[in-house]
């Protein structure tokens, strides 16, 4: 039997039926939601309560055509009463008619593509931000690391100190170099301005690295702390009070400034009467002083977390331990917490720390002193709370005394922990007078 051939517009109008029929199915999903949407609504609340003490002189039973009202906004109003009135009838129709449309393939497709949807537009807006955040510091790096090569090309004793050499060779070097005048290390030492990491001495109102515009009468580094926290302070590698000559003849040889015996004092400030001022104190995260040399060390009037006193050695030596209660504090100051304030190289007459502001405690994250030679004069420490205090690898004594304790921790420090380990005693006397400038 001869097999009769498809009409050619078949598959065209099962195409327009398939598309008319996924129109009524959207259409009958919708209304489904939104039917039962308002159902629910209004079986809790009837909106026409609320709109007829706008309209009550207009809307009337009586006399629909008065504002022009039509018979339409009365049956809606019937009916919104009606529904409310069933409340509970209206709420498990209404229930069931949301039902039926979320379960309808549209709503389904709908709402089982959101996570997908949501995870995609999270991943492009991170891609985004990553993006952005990846050329921002990566022109930052670059802008720094342009600036730090203009800055060391154009300056022969700024290349020597990145190179790792002292001042005092990187002088040395300069002047004996052909290539190099003495006019451009005059302006890069002598006139160039002066800033506590190039090691030059003078006092310093922390946060700021440079120093006040004065006349010193001496060659002490000073830094006066104030309310705003610092949160590094590092000086390391130096030469300190007596220890020094100021040049290789041997004149000049430094002193501690008039009235002043100690070569390093940290310490916050006592009460006063006259003039008034409220006593100060220094706070500190963690203060590490270590590989340094003192004529003598004494901590006193301390109140300390942790210490840990290890490996010194001194003429002689006194560790009282008394128990406290002290918190492990840190320092801490957000954005406007000063940065660091690091030096190393440099000698002075005098290294001070001061809190000088009545009532205004000074307050670093992390102090460091490593590698101080000093001579002449003590090593003081005192009005400080401390979070944690490191005090290791150090020699300390001056007249080959025993029975001088030239290395004390008097018993106003307190401690909630103690270590002390393997420190000795041994004779020992100043170390000799060094070259300032040889």
């Amino acid at each position: 039997m001869k097999k009769i051939p498809s009409l050619p517009f078949k598959g065209q109008f099962l195409g327009y039926l398939n598309i008319v029929a996924k129109f009524f199915s959207y259409i009958i999903t919708i209304a489904l939601l939104l039917f039962g949407i308002v159902g629910l609504a209004s079986a809790f609340l009837n909106p026409f309560t609320y709109l007829l003490p706008y309209v009550e002189n207009c809307y009337s039973y009586f006399n629909l055509t008065a504002c022009g009202t039509e018979t339409s906004l009365v049956q809606l109003e019937t009916l919104a009463t009606t529904l409310n009135h069933y409340m509970w009838y209206t709420v498990i129709g209404s229930a069931s008619m949301v039902a039926v449309g979320l379960l309808q393939p549209e709503s389904r497709r709908t709402y089982s593509s959101l996570p997908r949807k949501a995870i995609r537009t999270y991943v492009g807006i991170k891609n985004g931000r990553d993006w952005v955040i990846a050329k921002i510091e990566l022109l930052n790096a670059e802008s720094a690391k342009w600036k730090t090569t203009f800055n060391i090309m154009k300056s022969p004793y700024t290349l020597l100190i990145k190179l790792g050499f002292s001042p005092q060779m990187a002088l040395g070097l300069l002047f004996a170099s052909s290539t190099v005048g003495t006019g451009i290390v005059a302006n890069e030492t002598v006139f160039a301005d002066k800033c506590f990491s190039c090691g030059d001495y003078g006092e310093y109102n922390a946060p700021s690295a440079k120093p006040l515009d004065k006349d010193y009468s001496d060659n002490t580094l000073q830094i006066n702390l104030g309310a705003i926290p610092v949160r590094e302070i590092t000086i390391e590698n130096v030469s300190v009070g007596t220890v020094y000559t100021g040049d290789a003849a041997g004149s000049e040889a430094s002193i501690l400034p008039s009235g002043k015996s100690e070569a390093i004092l940290i310490s916050g400030n006592p009460i006063s009467a006259d003039p008034v001022f409220a006593a100060t104190r220094i706070e500190i995260g963690k203060f590490i002083f270590e590989k340094s040399r003192c004529k003598s060390v004494d901590f006193s009037d301390a109140d300390i977390h942790t210490i840990i006193i290890e490996h010194n050695a001194s003429d002689g030596q006194s560790i009282i331990q008394t128990s406290g209660s002290a918190r492990n504090r840190a320092i801490g100051g957000g954005h406007h917490q000063a940065e660091a304030m690091i030096t190393s190289g440099g000698t002075y007459d005098r290294i001070w720390i001061d809190a000088p502001s009545s009532g205004v405690n000074g307050k670093i994250g992390t102090l460091t002193l490593s590698n101080v030679y000093s001579k002449g004069g003590t090593c003081t420490f005192k009005n400080l709370d401390i979070g944690t205090l490191i005090i290791r690898q150090n020699e300390i004594g001056n007249d080959s005394d025993l029975a001088t304790k030239e290395f004390q921790i008097t018993n106003t420090v307190t401690g909630a922990n103690w270590t002390v380990t393997d420190n000795v005693e041994i004779t020992m006397s100043e170390p000799a007078t060094q070259l300032g400038n040889p």
